[in-house]
């Protein structure tokens, strides 16, 4: 088994102080390895950058187009994102729609992450509601599938019709059975699979649009959403909705907890995956950014793209004392 390699690397002064190590896979649309770095058999949990693949049986099951959902529903469906007034009004709409409210999200609470409304919410003596939750766009579509259905309404748990479509097409475009599952921070079950595959399915959903079968095209519909609505996606300030904002092509870029991430390539038909095995944020955005530099995707002397590729580092006094660069290997 191969170990992990060095991802990013934290540099003060003229010092390498600490370094993140990982796994990263590039894929093309027949599944082989294009280039790796690390362990591709590493079994991890993609958390959510693998949100587009729990959205495609809201399409291939015809939820979507039943209830006329939009392209920004669809690219919240995928999204992580940051509870601002745009992704909560949107969703808040979303429920109304479907005649449920709040309490009717299986996501728990979550404190907004836009600035403003989080502050305009304490000074109003209000408390965060579940779609300020990050996954709340995931779980409206959840809820609209089940609704679709006529399942029951814990549609998080493992044996729910939702959760069995989210797995089917897990293993679809994985191209592997999943050895289980992880619950995830939204209540939703997270499958297993190898970067590989993960990587693999990434690619799948970047030649999608190639395809005429059903589920390729939910997956090209999902993708399209995606880079059309990058701001929903994440949020200001995020490296998902920067980074698809200054590409040279159209791409969809999706952030997971503890350091995961992928990107699709419609336009080179590839898929990336990347993991930091230590969790850390920072060296996936680094790591990310790295690789589409190297696919020419986004240009390193963008400031958009500098800010995650080699971020610089300060102290309290705001001088700038290091900064973090992916490490040599992920160029090379």
């Amino acid at each position: 088994m191969a170990q992990p390699v060095a991802l990013a690397e934290v540099w003060r002064g003229p010092f390498l102080e600490s370094h993140h190590s990982g796994h990263a896979v590039i894929c093309d649309g027949s599944g082989q390895i294009v280039s790796a770095w690390g362990d591709p058999d590493a079994v991890v949990l993609p958390r959510s950058s693998s949100k587009m693949i729990q959205a495609l049986p809201l399409l291939t099951s015809g939820a979507s187009d039943a209830r006329g959902l939009t392209t920004e529903q669809l690219a919240l469906a995928c999204a992580s994102h940051q509870g601002a007034p745009i992704h909560v009004e949107r969703v808040n709409r979303w429920l109304a729609d479907l005649g449920l409210s709040d309490d009717d999200l299986c996501c728990g609470p979550q404190v907004s992450r836009d600035t403003d409304l989080k502050i305009e919410m304490i000074r109003a003596h209000e408390s965060p509601c579940r779609v300020h939750n990050n996954c709340s766009g995931k779980h409206a579509g959840f809820l609209t599938l089940t609704q679709h259905l006529g399942a029951g309404p814990n549609y998080v748990d493992p044996d729910h019709a939702v959760q069995k479509a989210c797995l089917e097409a897990f293993e679809t475009v994985t191209d592997q059975t999943s050895p289980g599952f992880g619950v995830d921070g939204c209540s939703a079950p997270n499958f297993a699979t190898t970067m590989h595959g993960m990587a693999r399915a990434m690619a799948w959903f970047a030649t999608a649009g190639q395809r005429s079968d059903s589920m390729s095209t939910a997956g090209a519909r999902l993708v399209e959403a995606m880079h059309t609505h990058p701001e929903l996606v994440a949020g200001e300030g995020r490296a998902c909705t920067r980074l698809m904002r200054v590409a040279k092509e159209p791409v969809a870029l999706k952030t997971g907890a503890e350091g995961y991430f992928i990107a699709i390539l419609p336009k080179q038909g590839l898929g990336v995956a990347v993991k930091a095995a230590d969790g850390a944020t920072r060296a996936a955005e680094c790591a990310i950014a790295a690789i589409l530099v190297k696919l020419d995707v986004l240009d390193a002397d963008n400031p958009e793209v500098k800010a995650f590729l080699t971020p610089t580092i300060h102290n309290w006094d705001g001088l700038v004392t290091g900064e973090i660069r992916p490490a040599p290997g992920l160029l090379a």
